[in-house]
């Protein structure tokens, strides 16, 4: 018998919550959060909160603020640079593989991730747009057949979830994005190995490269600092 999943604590659902609103750019680096606003706003006592904040600053979303307090913490260069640069290796593998082993599950249920897309790229959801991300490359590593890809790339997704919602708002459009999606999937569907793999690659590669060197450029003119919380 498979074991129950216990539902998620109340503190669980705070760190969600909260880091959701960083990734989707509604609490921008070096907000303060202010634990009473946050469990008004959240309809909680402040214990969850507490809790989850403490979470999340052990997670490097969240830091010390000067003199008292926790702030959104800013996006580390190097950090970013490592999971990116992993991040390709492991698409080029996955799709790579996909293309080998799943084309016939790609073409099955491909299309459908994209058309999930394609609809969150019409409303603009920031949210959806990261949730529909998330869905094709994971079903990607699925049908690729190594089991172990999903599981090395599982810990760094909370982060990617930030990545991904500041270079939505900044860096790419979402129809550029799925558009590359498309030509990935059409490159697995058709079993062409190498040619899946140099698009996950450049796919990759390509947003890092524009990314970093926005966050370089906006740490040699000064952060500019925000001190509003969560409203």
């Amino acid at each position: 018998m498979r074991p129950l999943a216990a539902p998620p604590s109340m503190a669980e659902q705070v760190y969600q919550e909260i880091l959701s609103e960083i990734a989707t750019g509604r609490l921008p680096e070096r907000t303060r959060l202010i634990q009473d606003d946050l469990a008004r706003d959240l309809g909680v006592s402040r214990q969850p909160v507490q809790q989850a904040l403490l979470l999340l600053r052990n997670h490097g979303f969240v830091r010390d603020a000067r003199g008292r307090g926790l702030e959104v913490a800013p996006l580390d260069i190097a950090f970013v640079r490592d999971l990116y640069e992993i991040r390709a290796a492991n698409e080029g593998l996955a799709c790579s593989l996909a293309a080998a082993r799943g084309a016939g599950e790609a073409a099955r249920h491909g299309p459908e991730l994209i058309k999930e897309g394609r609809t969150a790229e019409r409303n603009y959801s920031v949210p959806d747009l990261i949730n529909a991300d998330v869905n094709f490359h994971t079903f990607l590593y699925r049908i690729s057949g190594n089991r172990l890809i999903h599981e090395a790339t599982q810990p760094y997704w909370i982060h990617l979830r930030r990545l991904m919602g500041e270079v939505l708002r900044r860096d790419e459009t979402p129809r550029r994005i799925w558009d590359q999606h498309e030509e990935i999937l059409d490159a697995v569907i058709r079993g062409d190995s190498l040619k899946a793999e140099e698009l996950a690659r450049l796919h990759i590669t390509k947003t890092a490269g524009v990314f970093i060197a926005r966050l370089e450029q906006q740490r040699t003119n000064g952060d500019e600092v925000r001190s509003s919380p969560r409203s």
